[in-house]
């Protein structure tokens, strides 16, 4: 089978809530191809959505090896971390990144949540600005996101 067929089909099984069958479709590609970029990001999709951190985790180490100019791998890893309840570490994940990253809305939003989780009240505001900045959508996520119940009073409109 293809690689764009398996692609294809383990997305198919995602969409069922089939996650085994997601993950036994990508384990059967050939090794060359198990660790191209595409792969990759599906297999983390499928363990995150299936809050499967940990081995989500390994599959963000292995983006950052194999694509370190992929800022997916850095975003989730920080996230799965959060989720794993290590916010400290997530935060540093982040801001030891490449500086790629600063481009990225969904940086300064996580970062924003992390520094809210952590207390750090003011930079949590000052990166939710930067995200908000560089995309709105963000504003309107930000009003439902309970990691930042702490500084929803201090986000401008």
């Amino acid at each position: 089978m293809s690689l764009e067929r398996s692609l294809l089909a383990a997305q198919g099984y995602i969409e069922l809530e089939m996650p085994e069958s997601a993950l036994r479709e990508l384990n059967e590609l050939s090794p060359n191809d198990q660790d191209r970029e595409e792969v990759l990001q599906m297999r983390l999709f499928v363990l995150m959505r299936h809050k499967q951190w940990d081995a989500a985790l390994d599959v963000c180490t292995r983006l950052r090896e194999v694509w370190p100019e992929c800022t997916t791998g850095y975003i989730h890893s920080a996230f799965c971390l959060h989720e794993m309840g290590r916010t400290r570490e997530a935060k540093d994940m982040l801001l030891g990144g490449p500086a790629i990253l600063l481009k990225e809305p969904t940086y300064h939003y996580n970062l924003g949540c992390y520094d809210a989780v952590l207390g750090n009240l003011e930079e949590a505001s000052r990166h939710l600005e930067k995200s908000f900045e560089l995309d709105k959508k963000f504003r309107e996520i930000a009003k439902y996101d309970p990691d930042l119940k702490a500084v929803q009073d201090l986000l401008s409109e």
